[in-house]
């Protein structure tokens, strides 16, 4: 597949950019600002960890005291984002990697308006804890903000980012989602994002939705899934595109280093049970990150269906073309 380097751009073009040039710009760019470049590069994949529980609601929601948003340091060039389930059950995770120029946000999390929680405010934090620690300055910083698909939960705070300086955020449709990330053969196509020294790389994984990206992070080795797999019901639409992106994604782990595969959800308990849909209080979730052979589980589990029903491989539930609400017809808050 064709390979390539470019800027995100905030329509249907991206501009192509030779490895070699946009290294030096990189360069220059960081010591025009007073920080030497970050090494990308070196002594991969990365360190990092993810926390032992993450913030999942409360018994009340409105007695719940933790912060919107949970913001948890990967590394020093990485961050995690999870809504707070009191404030939303979808919970999303939203992944934060920092490069020399720029800085990608990922699904953006169940919210619209600032001031019911003001998602951007976390981020510019991050961003400026970040550039503080490296010498840099935040307005040197372009950032980009996007999303894994079209769903609501994963795109309704992008236009809490619109009026924000030294940004470019996906559009809503297909084309624009497409042509954000200059692909021109979805879903194969495989391109590459330089957020300045660190490599995004990026591909078309429908079967969830029909607009549906996969992201591998070069300096993790972080693959997430988005929606199409994750730790929970995985909701299959189009059961044949949905295998295809199985496919793509184990292709690529036989040939790329993955330290983690990662969704953008949790909706089971360690003990493999489902929590209820709507559920804001998980007290015993499992963790977001999963292993690639979990992945390859969940293909050959997948390979024996042949018809629409909710199968478990131990790992997640694979929803195959049923409505977007199931849950789990053992959970004791079902209505009988």
């Amino acid at each position: 597949m064709d390979r390539r380097t470019f800027l995100a751009y905030n329509a249907a073009v991206a501009v192509p950019l030779s490895g070699a040039g946009l290294a030096s710009f990189a360069s220059a760019a960081s010591a025009a600002t007073g920080g030497m470049p970050i090494d990308f590069k070196s002594n991969l994949p990365a360190v990092g960890s993810f926390p032992k529980k993450w913030i999942c609601g409360s018994p009340s929601c409105m007695d719940n005291i933790d912060p919107p948003v949970q913001v948890h340091w990967y590394n020093p060039h990485t961050a995690i984002l999870r809504q707070n389930k009191a404030y939303s059950y979808e919970a999303p995770f939203a992944p934060l990697y920092f490069g020399n120029d720029r800085v990608l946000l990922l699904d953006e999390g169940f919210v619209q308006l600032r001031s019911d929680w003001d998602l951007r405010a976390v981020v510019d934090q991050c961003i400026d804890e970040w550039c503080s620690r490296n010498g840099r300055d935040p307005a040197s910083l372009e950032l980009l903000v996007a999303f894994s698909h079209l769903h609501a939960d994963h795109y309704a705070a992008v236009n809490q980012f619109a009026d924000r300086p030294d940004t470019r955020y996906m559009g809503l449709t297909h084309d624009e989602m497409v042509g954000f990330w200059g692909m021109t053969n979805f879903p194969e196509e495989r391109v590459t994002l330089d957020l300045g020294g660190r490599e995004i790389l990026i591909w078309g994984s429908p079967g969830h939705v029909v607009s549906e990206f996969a992201y591998y992070d070069s300096y993790t080795q972080i693959l997430y899934t988005g929606d199409m797999f994750y730790r929970g019901r995985c909701y299959i639409s189009f059961w044949e595109p949905w295998f295809d992106s199985m496919k793509r994604l184990i292709d690529f782990c036989d040939t790329h280093p993955v330290t983690h595969v990662m969704g953008c959800h949790v909706e089971i308990s360690n003990a493999g049970e489902d929590y209820a849909y709507g559920m804001t209080w998980q007290p015993d979730e499992a963790p977001v990150e999963m292993t690639v052979q979990q992945l390859r589980e969940a293909f050959e589990y997948a390979k024996m269906i042949t018809e629409p029903g909710i199968y478990f491989t131990g790992t997640v539930f694979l929803c195959n073309q049923t409505r977007g609400t199931t849950t789990i017809d053992t959970n004791p808050y079902r209505y009988s």
